[in-house]
């Protein structure tokens, strides 16, 4: 479990490395190409967000070994620390100095992070999920998906870049439950896994959910985009790996302390995304630099 742990420190670092990538050639493509393929199309002729991708790419390798070893609801709040990450990351790009209530809000998140594994203790799922189970959770995850790209075609401001983030979260969050079972099937078969349609399932989600982070990204502020993102990826994956894996989350008076652990992280998240440091890069004047 710890290594499970320390590797999806590693995806979340790799993660951060490509959200600073990803945000920066993000924030020089015109508005009007959101929610649109040609938004990918203009960020793959910058070189910046290519190397964003070979980060992500890395990432999703580490996560695959995290999720080869441990559980859903292990690995995904780990990757919660994407967020501290990227603020330090910033910070060095930039030669800017992270203030005392940036340095109070990461260690709040990783109090937040430890506290809830700590009373959780996610444990290995105790099954796999059916063909039945599939379906259902396919179908409910793509019908949220859609209502929330509705809604963020429908909006401006703040709740663009929120739903578009909720929506790339729990469309990683999915992609990270076919990626367990692809490694699963590989562990079991290897030459089976080019023949099965989790491997294929995943590609596809994998995209999307990229294809949503971009617009997540573009359409808004990292102070709004990120925390929606960050937060709704790890619960997701939380219900994901108890619903669809059983994996046990500890119950009884231990929920008082998992909600207080989930608290902290929210908090944590949402001071974060606040920072100065954070609004100085999602600011027009910045974007031009």
């Amino acid at each position: 479990m710890i290594t499970a742990a320390l590797l999806a420190v590693l995806a979340a670092l790799c993660n951060a490395i490509a959200s600073v990538l990803q945000r920066d050639a993000a924030r020089s493509v015109a508005p009007e190409l959101g929610l649109r393929m040609g938004l990918i199309w203009a960020l793959i002729r910058h070189p910046v967000w290519l190397w964003g991708i070979a980060a992500l790419i890395a990432g999703f390798v580490f996560q695959a070994a995290a999720l080869s070893m441990g559980g859903i609801a292990l690995v995904q709040p780990v990757l919660v620390v994407e967020l501290p990450f990227t603020m330090i990351i910033l910070s060095w790009a930039f030669g800017a100095v992270l203030d005392r209530l940036s340095w109070l809000a990461i260690v709040t998140l990783s109090a937040g992070l430890a506290i809830f594994l700590m009373a959780a203790a996610p444990g290995h799922g105790r099954w796999s999920p059916d063909t039945t189970e599939w379906i259902v959770a396919t179908v409910v995850t793509a019908g949220t998906i859609a209502a929330l790209v509705v809604v963020a075609s429908a909006t401006k401001g703040v709740a663009r870049p929120a739903a578009l983030g909720v929506a790339a979260g729990l469309g990683f969050a999915f992609t990270a439950t076919l990626i367990k079972k692809c490694t699963s099937i590989a562990q079991q078969d290897p030459g089976a896994l080019l023949v099965s349609w989790p491997l294929y399932g995943m590609v596809a989600a994998g995209l999307c959910s990229l294809f949503l982070l971009q617009n997540a990204l573009h359409s808004g502020t990292l102070v709004v985009a990120q925390p929606a993102l960050t937060i709704s990826d790890p619960i997701a994956g939380i219900l994901y790996g108890a619903l669809m894996f059983g994996e046990p989350i500890r119950a009884g008076p231990w929920i008082v302390l998992e909600v207080a652990g989930i608290g902290l992280m929210v908090y944590g998240v949402i001071e974060l995304a606040r920072s100065p440091l954070i609004q100085s890069q999602s600011s027009p004047t910045s974007a031009r630099k």
